[in-house]
């Protein structure tokens, strides 16, 4: 059994309309949720299932207290090598509220660009909700989505973490590439 603590405002999107989200990860996972709907508790009971199926719930959960809509995180279910990794801005701001809105603002851009330009380039879903940034994919994506993240964090220009970005797209293009023509010859 795991508990995770997640925003009020927050449980009726994990339950779901009429409790369809949470019968659904239930449903395909095997691990049973039960959400305390006053306090923000969520008991996470893998008596009967997988113990990394419940891990993933457990990430599940994590990324939609975060923020992330459950066909988000949904990946996190669904894709055996997809991660959740999630920064706290604090370290970078510090207990400046003002500080904390500017570099949540250096992250998401005018109408949510550079957050979409982040996960376009490294294929990583991003959420800013409150004082953190969640990041959902590979390792790999992973890395290069939380380095260019806090580039931003620490006041590298938006220019420097896209020229990190298209490198790393790249490298990843090329690598594959690589794989696909070695995996012919072999």
């Amino acid at each position: 059994m795991m508990y995770v603590k997640i925003p009020r405002e927050r449980i009726g999107v994990l339950i779901g309309h009429e409790g369809a989200t949470k019968r659904d990860v239930e449903e395909r996972t095997g691990v049973k949720i039960e959400v305390d709907s006053r306090t923000g508790d969520v008991l996470i009971d893998d008596t009967d299932a997988d113990p990394v199926m419940a891990l993933r719930v457990r990430d599940f959960v994590k990324a939609v207290a975060r923020g992330f809509s459950p066909e988000r995180a949904g990946r996190l279910i669904d894709e055996e090598d997809a991660y959740l990794e999630i920064i706290d801005i604090k370290e970078f701001s510090g207990k400046s509220e003002n500080r904390l809105r500017v570099l949540k603002g250096r992250i998401i851009g005018t109408r949510g660009k550079t957050r979409r330009y982040i996960e376009h380039l490294s294929g990583a879903e991003i959420s800013v909700y409150g004082h953190t940034v969640a990041i959902i994919g590979t390792y790999e994506q992973l890395e290069i989505a939380k380095k260019a993240i806090e580039m931003l964090l620490q006041g590298s220009k938006h220019a420097t973490a896209y020229r990190f970005l298209e490198r790393k797209r790249r490298e990843m293009k090329y690598a594959a590439l690589d794989y696909y023509v070695h995996a012919e010859h072999d």
